[in-house]
């Protein structure tokens, strides 16, 4: 256990540091990890890391003047405090020579919160044991991350929040030949080795398929069944600039007709930014305190948007719990009527999309996207699997799949971490189920 990925150390850098001496507003934001990272191949442990970090982002403020900057933090309070009181001094002095900035906005009012989710995480140990027992004689090619990841935030007007979450995922392919491979995620806050074992016994029994002759499909549009890791490029794809208030007062939101009133989704189709269900913090980067669910869409029409404070300021709305891109951290699709057994059943003959990739906009004003299938997609014939899919492109519009083009959304969802780990771990996610879609259209 390391001190920066615990509450006290935050707490007396902040008690040090977040003193309003000539300015109006000091603040200081913490991003920390303690995570384990463990890289197999042939079900062997080929690498094996421990990352401890924690970069803390001291902000002052005086009038309509803002300066910010960041520090690597190293676990000694006495240090640690020495280097941001410096590095405060520096940012003050700054402060002279910036210009006054229109859009800035932060919170009027201090508000503190508190979630520490301990978890149940394995031990590298552990993983490295389940994957050489329960993949032997697999290729089983994965990537294992673990451990506490921390956001806090302080400032002068006496705002303090933490947030700390004991979280893994683990994604892992199993290889027949060449691109021929299951892909599997799970992750979460608590492990289990009976989980991980039948999630391994499923991909094992998707792999024997694949060593069936594949199906070459000609371009067309066809009946598909997508399943949650599916869906989960779709939506994140859509967050690109969907939701976002910028996007959409400036027009190049490819949810725009949607906002317009030209385009309908489906009923059923409920979409929203729900950060109180995931690992995502219940506080920005700024110190604003999110809701507990930003309505996106409903009842086939659009609702709110994502409004980062800027944009906010810009077009006299409130701020609610946006990031500064306004792209969702916690995205979440709720799912419809059809029962999860008997998806393939109800799908009868068509495609069963497991992964997509690729994916990007081909027209963003007709939210029209373009991507691959990737992995262990199959056809299927009478609710069975029957052959595994030759890779193809698609190429369609989401409001047109999910409005006219729906059949239904699973009974079932699965929550799936962001697996970034770009400077640091992520807790950002998406919620999704399966979706029963008809005409969805291939072009190569």
């Amino acid at each position: 256990m390391s001190a920066l990925t615990e509450r006290p150390h935050f707490d007396a850098l902040a008690d040090s540091v977040c003193r309003a001496e000539g300015v109006d507003r000091v603040s200081l934001a913490l991003n920390a990890e303690a995570s384990d990272f463990l890289r197999f191949n042939r079900a062997a442990l080929r690498q094996a890391t421990h990352v401890l970090q924690a970069q803390a982002t001291l902000s002052v403020v005086r009038g309509r003047r803002h300066t910010e900057s960041s520090l690597t933090l190293t676990g000694d309070l006495a240090l640690d405090t020495q280097r941001l009181l410096a590095e405060r001094t520096l940012l003050i002095h700054d402060l002279l020579l910036i210009p006054d900035d229109p859009w800035l906005l932060l919170p009027e009012e201090a508000h503190s919160g508190h979630r520490d989710d301990r978890g149940a995480l394995p031990s590298p140990a552990a993983v490295i044991d389940a994957v050489r027992e329960q993949a032997d004689g697999l290729d089983f090619v994965g990537f294992y991350a673990g451990g506490p990841v921390v956001r806090a935030y302080a400032d002068s007007l006496g705002a303090r929040h933490w947030h700390r979450v004991e979280s893994f995922d683990f994604e892992w392919c199993l290889v027949h030949a060449a691109d021929k491979a299951v892909k599997t995620q799970y992750g979460g806050t608590a492990w289990s080795l009976s989980e991980f074992a039948a999630r391994l016994r499923e991909a094992a029994a998707q792999l024997a398929l694949l060593r069936q002759p594949t199906r070459a499909l000609p371009p067309g549009a066809y009946r598909a069944l997508f399943s949650p890791a599916a869906m989960n490029e779709l939506l994140a794809t859509l967050g690109w600039s969907g939701f976002g208030l910028k996007a959409r007062r400036t027009g190049v939101s490819s949810l725009a007709k949607l906002a317009h009133g030209d385009a309908r989704l489906h009923p059923s189709v409920r979409l929203s930014e729900a950060p109180g269900r995931g690992f995502t913090p219940a506080f920005t980067a700024d110190g604003f305190v999110r809701p507990a669910e930003v309505l996106l869409a409903s009842d086939g029409r659009a609702v709110d948007t994502l409004n980062a404070p800027r944009s906010a300021r810009e077009y006299g709305l409130p701020a609610n719990g946006a990031n500064a891109a306004e792209t969702p951290e916690a995205l979440a699709l709720a799912p419809g009527t059809l029962p999860h057994g008997r998806l393939l059943e109800t799908l009868g003959s068509g495609l069963c999309v497991s992964n997509l990739w690729y994916l990007n906009y081909s027209d963003r004003q007709a939210c029209r996207m373009t991507g691959m299938t990737r992995f262990a997609c199959f056809w299927v014939e009478g609710g069975e699997l029957a052959a595994p899919l030759e890779v193809m492109r698609f190429d369609d519009s989401f409001l047109r799949l999910f409005s006219d083009g729906l059949v239904g959304l699973g009974d079932r969802c699965e929550r799936m971490p962001d697996s970034s780990t770009y400077q640091s771990r992520q807790l950002a996610s998406i919620t999704a189920p399966a979706a029963l879609v008809d005409g969805w259209r291939l072009t190569l």
